[in-house]
């Protein structure tokens, strides 16, 4: 089976029968692209039916990453509220709600912002990207049930790399300590997130992902 993008938004959309909510999760290792597709296709839905909620939110504050001696990991599995992130996707699914605010992640800060994005009643396809969407470990096990559907962002490993330096490059790293954290902390997380490949429902190719453009400092 050919997979492109236009394909892709004809899956998504397919995911809501009979006005039901559903969320799709991407997932990947960092700056394959996730965040790029996950905006790629609401804009290709174009409708006020499609929210995107990111995972990045539920990033620990740097303040309690000092506190739990992590900052130096920041953005391995424990350093993120995956309990709160998977109560967040629980409150989605029940739709009882006019509105859940769901927290943002400011890159220039580094820091989780609350309830800086609102989804609203009349979104029935919710589009959730991060990188842990399908480990298997107690806490993040619980968010693989409350996704719908999960696709594995599969960008090319250089093609990655060079991508993951240059967002920290830009986000304020000297290039030297982009290229360590990249090859370093990055990687060793990165590595965790291949190993969880095969549990996505659908491997979206890294041409495609190339198709659709350079990721705009996300992962």
């Amino acid at each position: 089976m050919t997979i492109t993008f236009g394909g892709l938004v004809d899956r998504a959309r397919g995911l809501v029968e009979g006005g039901r909510r559903a969320v799709l999760g991407i997932t990947g290792a960092p700056a394959a692209g996730k965040t790029t597709l996950a905006e790629e296709l609401v804009r290709a839905i174009n409708a006020d039916w499609v929210a995107h909620v990111p995972m990045d939110g539920y990033h620990l504050a740097d303040a309690e990453l000092d506190r739990l001696g992590r900052r130096d990991r920041k953005g391995a599995p424990d350093t993120f509220d995956a309990l709160g992130y998977a109560a967040l996707l629980r409150r989605l699914h029940e739709d009882e709600d006019d509105i859940v605010y769901a927290p943002g992640f400011e890159r220039t800060l580094e820091q989780p912002i609350a309830a800086a994005i609102p989804v609203f009643r009349q979104a029935r396809l919710i589009i959730t990207e991060g990188n842990y969407l399908l480990l298997d470990d107690p806490h993040w096990a619980r968010v693989r049930p409350l996704l719908t559907e999960i696709w594995y962002a599969d960008l090319d490993p250089d093609e990655r790399l060079r991508r993951l330096i240059d967002r920290h490059i830009r986000f304020g790293k000297p290039e030297r300590a982009a290229v360590a954290w990249a090859t370093g902390t990055d990687e060793r997380n990165a590595t965790l997130i291949r190993a969880t490949r095969e549990r996505a429902d659908l491997i979206v190719p890294a041409e495609v992902i190339r198709g659709i453009g350079q990721p705009a400092g996300l992962s």
